[in-house]
C-alpha cells in the first residue's frame, strides 16, 4: 500500500515559489525506487506530492525536499542582501 502527502507552501512572493520549484526540479527527475515526487507552483504557493512504498520511505523523502527548501528560501535571502 502507498503512503502519499500533500506538503503545500504559502511564499510572500510568486517569484519566491517559483524559484525554490526550478531549483528542486532536477530532484524530482531522478528515480527512487522507493517513492516519487511532484512538485508545481499555484501562485504564491509551492505543492509537493509525495507517494512512497512504506512510511519510512515517505518520512525520509519528507524530511529530504523540506530541507532542500529551507536552503534554497535561506540562499535566496543571502543573495537578496548582496544585491542590496
Amino acid at each position: 500500500m502507498l503512503r502519499s502527502a500533500e506538503i503545500d507552501i504559502a511564499f510572500e512572493k510568486e517569484e519566491d515559489a517559483e524559484l525554490v520549484m526550478q531549483s528542486l526540479s532536477p530532484e524530482t527527475k531522478d528515480k527512487n525506487p522507493r517513492s516519487s515526487v511532484e512538485i508545481a507552483t499555484s501562485g504564491k504557493m509551492l505543492k509537493l506530492k509525495i507517494e512512497a512504498k512504506d512510511t519510512p520511505a515517505l518520512r525520509a523523502t519528507c524530511n529530504s525536499y523540506l530541507r532542500w527548501i529551507d536552503t534554497a528560501i535561506r540562499v535566496n535571502a543571502l543573495a537578496s542582501k548582496q544585491e542590496t
